[in-house]
């Protein structure tokens, strides 16, 4: 009998516990299927604001050897004009997570009820970490990470996922913040903050100078990161970060994560990763000889 994959957090059920991360493919409804068609569980829009947004100039990605270094500047073309994407890839088949961000809790309230009828679930950026007053000023902030999320609940009904820092002393009391607002699960974790220098121009490499790093280099933070998490939260945990083969995936499993996302791993080894993850883990699931990933979360502990 082979193994259930199936997981559900906050009422929304996956087909298997992968997600694509926000950032990532995520700008055309288009590429949001095609992910899906490849065997994702969910996919995370790119972040949205309630109005336009161009971003940095260029570059603003960079591979350094251990990860990709990403300046993006949260750019997009706002809430409302996304909403035709959504069309294209949001349908009773496909799981959708809106991704959204703001400069205060009530910008924060207005996009998510603008997306609330487009998406199954909403994922708030907290935690950008180059990004000034969006981003991680926010999200280094517990009180205003409750008030955040405390004035979103209020305005949408559906499940409400928070996009945690770890450019931050305790990541946990942020989870707690999320927590006591009425998030219905956390992410953890966004990028880390980061930046790289040209030796000949001795310039930094970046437009926006400093940026954020993902990919391999920045796993075993974000796994220690859902490990801690998961102990201070009743609210089920959503790992993110260096995730790039199955082996990963069982690992935030076994830390207590419920499901993972995927971003870099993508520019890596293309949307077949999702693919190969989720038949990495129905294979260890059948060695094990456990009936479904929920035998496995948080066994670490």
């Amino acid at each position: 009998m082979q193994p259930n994959l199936r997981t559900e957090i906050a009422g929304l059920r996956l087909r298997n516990p992968t997600m694509l991360s926000a950032g990532i493919l995520g700008m055309t409804g288009r590429s949001l299927r095609a992910v899906w068609d490849t065997g994702a569980g969910a996919v995370v829009t790119k972040s949205l604001g309630l109005n336009p947004r161009k971003g940095y100039p260029n570059p603003s990605v960079v591979d350094v050897g251990c990860g990709f270094l990403n300046a993006m500047g949260l750019p997009n073309p706002g809430v409302r004009e996304f909403l035709d994407e959504l069309k294209t890839a949001h349908s009773d088949q496909v799981t959708v997570i809106g991704s959204i961000y703001g400069g205060s809790p009530e910008e924060f309230a207005e996009t998510a009820d603008v997306l609330r009828k487009s998406v199954d679930a909403i994922e708030l950026n907290v935690s950008c970490p180059h990004v000034k007053e969006v981003g991680v000023e926010i999200g280094q902030n517990p009180e205003l990470v409750e008030t955040v999320v405390s004035r979103v609940r209020k305005a949408i009904t559906l499940p409400l996922f928070v996009k945690l820092s770890p450019n931050v002393t305790s990541i946990t009391k942020l989870a707690q913040a999320a927590e006591r607002g009425g998030a219905d699960a956390v992410v953890a974790i966004n990028t880390l903050r980061a930046m790289a220098i040209d030796i000949e121009t001795c310039r930094p490499v970046l437009g926006n100078k400093v940026g954020g790093l993902s990919g391999p280099a920045i796993k075993p933070v974000a796994l220690r990161c859902v490990y801690e998490i998961s102990q201070t939260v009743k609210i089920p945990v959503i790992g993110c970060g260096g995730i790039s083969d199955w082996k990963d995936a069982v690992e935030f499993l076994l830390a207590g994560a419920r499901a993972v996302q995927i971003g870099t791993a993508v520019a890596y080894h293309d949307l077949s990763v999702f693919k190969e993850v989720t038949s990495g883990l129905e294979r260890y699931l059948l060695r094990k000889g456990y009936a479904g990933i929920g035998e496995i979360v948080g066994l670490s502990h």
